[in-house]
């Protein structure tokens, strides 16, 4: 085998045995500890610092308050799933078949929980709701990698931008509605 190309240790330091601390008896006080926190110690960095001051700015939100970015998400939501649920009773085909009552019915389940759970102000519907916004901006961004004609490329960018615009406000959002508590998490004693 070849050598490594790390600096090997001297072997006056290899032998030489480190002293283990002595064993603190009942008599004898432990040392003292310093109750200095990192902080403290080092300043904040400018990042640490805006960070600071943005949360130091948020107000939360009052009982049955809701941001409108939620409010505007929830009803986007609730006509997604409802407009499903209609299309489907309606009888509307794509591309000449009528699609699978499953494959309509869990898309449009999924909308209204979102929808009821984000006009109820809820933090899990508020962050599902954005992942799926997640989700389809990147599926649309590569559709347009196959975009063959104006109309192929128009359509993405027609959902993308204002999805995008709609994700980045529900992040706001979503710092004002205060995550649940844990009712099983105790704090540390």
């Amino acid at each position: 085998m070849g050598r490594r190309s790390r600096k090997r240790r001297s072997s006056a330091s290899a032998t030489k045995p480190k002293p283990r601390p002595a064993a603190a008896t009942a008599t004898e006080k432990p040392p003292a500890v310093t109750t200095a926190t990192a902080t403290e110690q080092k300043p904040l960095s400018r990042s640490e610092r805006r960070n600071a001051e943005a949360r130091a700015k948020l107000v939360p939100l009052a009982p049955g308050q809701r941001p409108p970015a939620v409010t505007v998400a929830a009803v986007i939501a609730l006509a997604l799933g409802i407009g499903n649920i209609i299309a489907f009773a309606a009888g509307l085909t794509i591309e000449g078949k009528r699609p699978g009552l499953i494959s309509i019915a869990i898309p449009s389940v999924i909308m209204l929980v979102a929808g009821v759970g984000m006009w109820r102000a809820k933090y899990w519907a508020v962050l599902g709701f954005q992942a799926l916004l997640g989700i389809l901006i990147c599926y649309l961004a590569l559709f347009l990698i196959r975009a063959s004609n104006l109309l192929g490329f128009v359509v993405p960018i027609a959902i993308i931008v204002p999805s995008s615009f709609l994700f980045w406000k529900l992040v706001k959002s979503l710092a004002r509605i205060q995550m649940p508590e844990n009712p099983t998490r105790r704090p540390p004693a």
